[in-house]
């Protein structure tokens, strides 16, 4: 069966900060508001749970944290960190009652409602998820979301052609453009995305969110210069913004600088170690010196920090692939099938090693699946691996 060509980086799209910013909490001997050292409290609380899941004990942080959100129960920032641990861990019900209860208290909480959104999505409720993405918008990253869940629906074409009416309707509203970007950018457009993204910055050339989906589309065409251009620009406004920080180090590695990324990658985790992009980076450059046994346990650990990135299952299956450990890449991405049903690369890996162990009938049902990616380079060798498979065993025994 053919190879897969590229291994996967993991790129960060643009987060919604809780604390409106990775601000470090320091000593000082004057006299805070009490709304000032309500705040300081929050960052303080959520700063040692991510110092504990740097360490590897998230259900410690998130004991700390349910006692830190009980005894501070206007906490907004904590308790919305809270349910994003919780979903992590995989606890929809608990992290979907802290986020409704967020938007009791505030209606136009965008943060909540993005978060609630991917709950639902994950428990298949697409038309609540939508409703609560569409809420949302603008100012989160719920689009991607939005374009698997149409997908899913079945009407993703209608949704297209009124994103694209919307933003040609409004040319001067960034807002409208820098989301019609993000879908072009989902759906594996990147120079429709770039023209987009474009059009936002020539309104707002400060937004964040427009010149980090810009250098994706960039590093997507590996254009790594471009896409550095515009990760700097981003990180002079934003110097602690974690996804700019994590992309300027894949544009890093795209120009052959691996020290360079490294550090990069360090920096992000640093900042935010319950993101897993910089860990699956972290294995990438592992895989890159041929050490795949330690690149595993770092596409291992950005799974228990969070098991719905698809990278962590691609590169894993890749290296125990590679490596003729078919049964463990069977077990690792039948697990990615469950947490990212919709990820192409996924199932077309699971294809892979069940075709290894002659298991062909499964094999092309996987391939089949993949066929739908919203990459046309995974859905054609999916479609060319299954003509092949089933070609095969027509004229076998």
């Amino acid at each position: 069966m053919k190879r897969y060509r590229l291994r996967a980086f993991a790129l960060a799209a643009l987060l919604v900060p809780c604390l409106g910013g990775n601000a470090v909490a320091q000593t000082s001997t004057i006299i805070l508001p009490v709304d000032a050292h309500a705040k300081a409290d929050q960052q303080a609380a959520i700063m040692y749970a991510r110092q504990l899941i740097a360490a590897g004990d998230l259900d410690r942080a998130v004991k700390g944290l349910e006692d830190f959100v009980a005894s501070h129960p206007s906490a907004a920032d904590a308790a919305r960190f809270l349910g994003d641990l919780y979903y992590r861990q995989g606890r929809f019900d608990k992290a979907a009652a802290v986020y409704q209860e967020l938007i009791a208290r505030d209606a136009k909480d965008k943060e909540s409602h993005n978060r609630l959104g991917v709950v639902y999505a994950a428990q298949n409720r697409v038309d609540q998820a939508i409703s609560e993405f569409e809420s949302a918008l603008p100012g989160t990253d719920s689009i991607k979301d939005l374009v698997f869940l149409h997908r899913r629906k079945g009407d993703l074409n209608q949704y297209e052609a009124q994103m694209i009416k919307r933003a040609n309707d409004n040319p001067t509203d960034a807002d409208a453009q820098e989301e019609l970007g993000e879908i072009f950018a989902t759906m594996h457009q990147p120079n429709a995305a770039i023209r987009y993204f474009r059009r936002a910055l020539d309104t707002d050339p400060k937004s964040i969110a427009g010149l980090n989906g810009t250098a994706m589309a960039y590093l997507d065409l590996q254009q790594h210069a471009t896409a550095e251009e515009y990760l700097r620009s981003c990180l002079a406004i934003d110097p602690f913004n974690y996804a700019c920080i994590d992309n300027l180090g894949v544009a890093e590695i795209q120009a052959g600088e691996p020290g360079n990324a490294l550090e990069l990658f360090r920096k992000a985790h640093r900042l935010e170690p319950e993101r897993p992009e910089a860990i699956v980076n972290f294995g990438y450059l592992a895989d890159a010196r041929g050490d795949w046994k330690r690149a595993v346990t770092y596409y291992v650990q950005a799974m228990a920090v969070n098991p719905y990135v698809p990278e962590s299952y691609v590169n894993l299956g890749i290296d125990y692939e590679h490596n003729g450990l078919y049964q463990l890449a069977q077990a690792a991405l039948l697990k990615g099938v469950a947490a990212v049903p919709y990820d192409g690369r996924v199932r077309y890996l699971l294809a892979r090693a069940y075709a290894a162990q002659g298991q062909k009938a499964l094999a092309i049902e996987q391939l089949r699946a993949a066929q739908a990616s919203l990459d046309p380079e995974v859905a054609q060798i999916a479609k060319e691996e299954s003509a092949r498979l089933a070609g095969a065993s027509a004229s076998g025994p």
